[in-house]
């Protein structure tokens, strides 16, 4: 059985063959509306608190999920068009960024991986 990311772009792209929207589909059409969406899931949390933002009411999480299904609908749309697996990408990267941040030297801190370091900002060592 596939699973369900494999699901949902079949269903995605018999939405976009229904309609003969594939023509559109570009992978830079889909990156600029998946930008876009992003910025429309970023107007729902301008300006909250902190503690707004995660206490969002009933209807304004609705809205926020939304927005959320349109970001993953052009991200799998997206992926499908440039025959990425998201799902390995998403393990690849995982991978890397538990290398870029080992937790025993991370744990509870948020700066960037390149201010890791040593007293000259090297992480390495290297010079």
């Amino acid at each position: 059985m596939p699973d369900s990311l494999d699901q949902l772009n079949a269903r995605l792209l018999a939405f976009a063959r229904e309609r003969d929207w594939e023509q559109f589909h570009s992978p830079k059409n889909l990156a600029m509306a998946l930008a876009g969406e992003a910025g429309e899931l970023l107007e729902h949390f301008q300006w909250l608190t902190e503690q707004q933002s995660a206490e969002l009411s009933a209807e304004k999480k609705r809205q926020v999920a939304h927005e959320l299904a349109d970001i993953l609908n052009y991200l799998v749309r997206l992926a499908e068009r440039l025959d990425i697996d998201l799902l390995a990408a998403a393990d690849e990267k995982i991978a890397i960024n538990a290398a870029r941040y080992p937790a025993d030297k991370v744990r509870g801190d948020a700066r960037r991986a390149s201010e890791y370091g040593d007293e000259d900002g090297r992480r390495d060592g290297s010079v």
